[in-house]
């Protein structure tokens, strides 16, 4: 059974309705035909669909390049490709400006026409898929969420670099958001109508990345049992987003240095040229420079990628998102799993917000999903935190006492003429590193008072710099209105 989609081939010659039928049907796809441009256009007008179309420029009547303007200007997301048996580069030239996706030429070469069709059906798929995701996600595919000093540089690093041809290479840790930055820069940039195809480096073994990179031609390697665009191929005009960079074998970093300087490349198992016009984005969670120095990363590689650098922050350098990444994460899950929300407590979001995070935002959206699981509809305090978020004995009661990391201001836990050192810890095994912790934050709060919330004079005060204090302050959910 057809699997593939439906293809409506439109050509006056029933040889070549016949011969075109034949092989993509062999392949997998459904077909229908048309002898002349108008009936092609009566099967649209009718309520006919198809997923591709073959379409030949010399017809009785109404030309194949008028037809081409016809559907592009209802169906622009439809590929077309153009046959023809007296082709020439002008013509070739002229179709592919009106929109075609392709141009074949006669006689029907069997390859050529698998080739063009496959190529085709992915880049469609690839459409759909994207405007599927769009459509689940919304907003949420390409969103920072945070307001703490770290995200809103990004953001505006992002929207000064996104516009620009630049090439980008993102570093940063497991689950802080590097594919969201991606897709940022992508959906930002010139080229956002155009595909933004991602390929997770780490994910394709080592003897299958250059076909998925690069596309094969059948036969190319058992298994190859057709031919296939590979990702650059897809990307054409759009975007690449290259993540886990830092996992390719140096074979394979050779093998893509070259193609990204030179933006060609032939398929395996194929002699033709291809030529491409992508934007390359890469990421890794690796240092790489420590990489080249270990002799398992390229130099030469890690400089033409790395362009543009970008990092994205570690959660545990911006704990002050912590509340508004829960409500975005609430919101969503409770939408799609029909959880109720919760409420979090100021004591149970401090806790929090001294938890290291080591698998960042992606394990605070697991943790969130977890608690709406367990609690939803409740109010979650520290007794109801799993106990591997808990801190160290005594912090519990200390938060209590001084609150540390609070979202809301620690004017709410202080009396107005409590600016004096806090003597009133309580009993028990306290470890030092919270007390100090606990001290800091009274002690900033009284001190930024002082200074009428001046952060730079309080900075020159204390004898810290000023980002790094503002990081604190953040961190402690000190205000500097």
């Amino acid at each position: 059974m057809p699997d593939k989609g439906r293809i409506l081939v439109v050509d006056d010659e029933s040889g070549i309705r016949f011969s075109l039928r034949g092989i993509l049907e062999d392949e997998g796809f459904a077909v229908v035909e048309a002898e002349t441009g108008e009936a092609g256009l009566e099967f649209f007008d009718s309520g006919g669909n198809c997923d591709l179309m073959f379409l030949d420029i010399w017809l009785p009547g109404m030309d194949g390049l008028t037809v081409l303007e016809r559907v592009k200007a209802d169906r622009p997301d439809l590929p077309v490709i153009m046959i023809s048996g007296h082709g020439n580069i002008e013509t070739a030239v002229t179709a592919i400006k009106k929109g075609a996706f392709d141009f074949i030429e006669k006689p029907l070469s069997l390859d050529k026409v698998v080739l063009a069709a496959e190529k085709a059906n992915e880049v469609a798929r690839l459409r759909q898929e994207n405007m599927a995701l769009r459509h689940s996600l919304g907003e949420q595919e390409v969103r920072l969420t945070g307001e703490s000093e770290a995200i809103l540089s990004l953001r505006e690093f992002i929207g000064q670099v996104a516009p620009t041809e630049a090439w980008v290479l993102i570093t940063g840790e497991n689950g802080t958001g590097k594919e969201i930055a991606a897709r940022l820069l992508h959906a930002q940039s010139h080229r956002a109508g155009q595909p933004l195809v991602a390929v997770n480096c780490a994910a394709i073994p080592e003897e299958l990345i250059e076909s998925e990179l690069f596309g094969h031609e059948k036969g190319a390697f058992t298994g190859a049992d057709r031919a296939q665009a590979g990702k650059f191929e897809l990307a054409n005009k759009g975007t690449l987003f290259l993540d886990e960079i830092g996992d390719m074998s140096l074979k394979t970093q050779a093998k893509i240095l070259r193609i990204l300087q030179e933006q060609r490349f032939e398929h395996v198992g194929g002699r033709k040229t291809i030529s491409v016009d992508v934007r390359v984005i890469a990421a890794t969670n690796k240092d790489l420079p420590t990489e080249i120095r270990a002799g398992s990363f390229r130099e030469d590689l890690y400089y033409r990628l790395k362009v543009i650098p970008l990092t994205v922050p570690p959660l545990r350098e911006r704990t002050g998102d912590i509340p508004l990444l829960i409500e975005d994460f609430m919101g969503q899950l409770a939408k799609k799993g029909a959880f109720k929300p919760a409420t979090f407590t100021p004591q149970a979001l401090a806790i929090l917000a001294t938890y290291p995070w080591p698998g960042n935002v992606r394990e605070l959206k697991n943790f969130v999903e977890r608690m709406l699981i367990l609690h939803g509809g409740r109010e979650i305090g520290p007794d109801r935190l799993p106990p591997e978020f808990l801190p160290p004995q005594g912090m519990v009661e200390l938060v209590r006492v001084c609150p540390i990391a609070n979202p809301a201001s620690l004017e709410a836990a202080l009396s107005d003429d409590d600016d004096d050192i806090p003597t009133n810890f309580p009993a028990g095994p306290l470890d030092l590193k919270t007390a100090r912790a606990a001290f800091e934050a009274r002690f900033l709060d009284a001190k930024l008072k002082e200074f009428g919330g001046n952060v730079t004079k309080l900075a020159e005060a204390v004898g810290i710099d000023r980002s790094s204090l503002y990081r604190k302050l953040k961190g402690y959910g000190l205000t500097t209105d």
